[in-house]
């Protein structure tokens, strides 16, 4: 089973063909003090609606989580953004950029996405993206993370240089809300001290979101701390 996760993992994210080398972002928080263990939960909020079976969970839960939203799923999902504002205790709201285009400055498509294609393009997706996310919560965003998740070198640079942080993760709990529900329980469920899962909730349809939900709960009840990136880093 473990080779099973593994190689589908591999699949989900393997490199796409690319003339510029492309980028997926890495990261762990430090180690948590002797005797606890924690895992930072991020969730993208792409396009689309939200997965009440995971926002609904977060907040009867109270799991903490850092939700990267888009301007596009801004618009459509106001009842969510109310749901945010009224657990700020809970929630961490970054930015997912403007329009889910991959931050790549580059005109070559990324996983069938078209990119942002350009030094200029990946600016407007980066800080109109970041506008978004002040518009209505109040807040300039610090991190930032692109559709696919996936950079190059130079716009790597340019995104650090527009004074955001690149949230990566150590770990997929959803392989891009492709997965079956035993498939994602069984990948949050097996999260170790310092991972951050990266997951989606915005896919209230597929049945990956129904396993995130039993992964994470497995995860609580084995005595794991939920944190949001600004207070694992």
């Amino acid at each position: 089973m473990k080779f099973l996760s593994a190689l589908l993992f591999a699949i989900a994210f393997a490199p796409s063909a690319h003339a510029v080398p492309l980028i997926e972002y890495h990261m762990h928080m430090k180690p948590a003090p002797a005797g606890q263990k924690r895992v930072a939960l991020t969730f993208d909020a792409c396009t689309g609606k939200v997965d009440e079976r995971i926002l609904e969970t977060l907040v009867k839960d109270e799991v903490k989580a850092t939700i990267f939203v888009t301007a596009r799923w801004l618009k459509r999902n106001p009842a969510a953004i109310a749901t945010f504002k009224a657990h700020p205790e809970l929630f961490q709201i970054e930015n997912h950029g403007a329009k889910h285009l991959p931050a790549i400055d580059v005109p070559e498509p990324v996983y069938g996405l078209v990119p942002a294609g350009s030094p200029k393009a990946v600016s407007e997706e980066v800080e109109n993206g970041a506008a978004a996310v002040q518009a209505r919560f109040g807040h300039w965003p610090k991190w930032y993370r692109g559709a696919a998740a996936e950079y190059t070198a130079t716009s790597l640079e340019l995104i650090k240089s527009l004074g955001f942080e690149v949230a990566g993760f150590s770990m997929s709990g959803d392989g891009g809300a492709s997965w079956t529900s035993d498939h994602a329980a069984h990948a949050v469920a097996a999260a170790q001290d310092g991972d951050v899962i990266i997951a989606h909730i915005n896919q209230p349809k597929k049945p990956a979101g129904a396993g995130v939900v039993q992964g994470m709960l497995k995860l609580k009840a084995e005595g794991f701390t939920f944190v949001r990136l600004n207070e694992g880093f």
